[in-house]
């Protein structure tokens, strides 16, 4: 009941959160920062009164691994987001990160010695063709930026910062897929912890916002300027944005908490799994909102990971088993 019920916090949540993102992204392109602090203090401040009883509570994990956890979560965003600088396209970053759950499994089985089915190989490598499909046919620009990168006019030099791009997108790669490995651990160690480790890992990077300040003020006052609506059922105007904000901070924390309760409840892989088909659904429904094209390379992507999903969860093996249960009893009634 844990599993689904986050499975559903996570599809309802985050969806949902991209949907107000988009609105306040589409108004103020360079927001970024002031959405993601909004959303730390949020569930910092939740966590401080509901789960650590204002600071009296002590955690169950020690301070030291959420501080390890955050370094590694730092890490891969700033690494992510550099890479941009070196000659990597947009549309390419996309493509990459849907290879998560293919590096999730490479160190699971060298770090924690995992071994899967063939059935489990199989839609692992299904989901992320899948995946990659629907990506690549909605970037049309990546043909046109891959034929610039190797034109003559850029040379030796610009294909050599692309390589480095493509390695630093590599060790992001890894990197996330090591952290959850690191948290799938911990949970084993320490028992099941979500909402303390939602707490945590929201309250310990929040000074590293003080470098952000100047540009969290600024759209702050950009926000206040904002066309003024007027909440009916408590009678207060306020300026579009902030409930804009308010409402992606309220589905941030439903989709975070109930990813952080997946990680109380499944292995590290089944985790991406569910959150990488999440993202899939996400790019599908902003092609949907958009009106862009949907080809028939989508619908084969759709369907590939539709499959890979269905080879994941074991579906038809639980439908065989229960028509053989059903076939059994009718046999015994006999």
């Amino acid at each position: 009941m844990g599993t689904a019920f986050a499975v559903l916090l996570v599809f309802v949540g985050c969806c949902s959160n991209v949907v107000f993102l988009e609105l306040l992204v589409r108004e103020f392109p360079g927001c970024g920062n002031i959405v993601t602090f909004a959303q730390f203090v949020f569930i910092t401040l939740e966590g401080f009164i509901f789960e650590t009883n204002f600071g009296r509570k002590k955690p169950s994990i020690a301070i030291s691994n959420y501080v390890i956890m955050v370094a590694m979560f730092f890490t891969v965003s700033v690494i992510n987001n550099y890479a941009l600088n070196f000659n990597i396209a947009m549309p390419l970053h996309m493509i990459f990160r849907s290879g998560s759950l293919i590096a999730n499994m490479i160190l699971g089985i060298i770090i924690l010695k995992k071994r899967y089915s063939a059935s489990k190989y199989l839609s692992i490598a299904l989901v992320s063709a899948g995946i990659f499909i629907c990506t690549i046919m909605s970037a049309k620009q990546v043909v046109s930026a891959l034929q610039d990168m190797f034109s003559l006019e850029h040379g030796f030099y610009a294909f050599m910062r692309w390589l480095i791009g493509i390695a630093m997108l590599t060790f992001a790669l890894l990197m996330s897929a090591r952290m959850g490995i690191f948290q799938e651990t911990l949970y084993k160690k320490y028992g099941k912890h979500s909402k303390e480790a939602l707490f945590y890992n929201h309250c310990l990077p929040l000074p590293g916002f003080l470098l952000l300040s100047t540009d969290i003020y600024h759209h702050s006052i950009l926000f206040n300027q904002s066309t003024p609506v007027l909440i009916s059922t408590i009678g207060v105007t306020m300026p579009i944005m902030w409930i804009y904000l308010l409402m992606n901070v309220i589905t941030q924390y439903v989709c975070i908490r109930g990813v952080f309760i997946l990680t109380t409840e499944c292995t590290s892989l089944t985790v991406t799994l569910v959150v990488t088909l999440r993202k899939f659904i996400s790019l599908i429904f902003s092609i949907l909102y958009f009106q862009n094209p949907f080809t028939a390379w989508h619908w084969v992507g759709t369907a590939v990971v539709f499959v890979g999903t269905l080879l994941y969860t074991e579906v038809w093996s639980s439908v065989q088993a229960a028509l053989r249960g059903s076939q059994v009893k009718e046999t015994k009634a006999e």
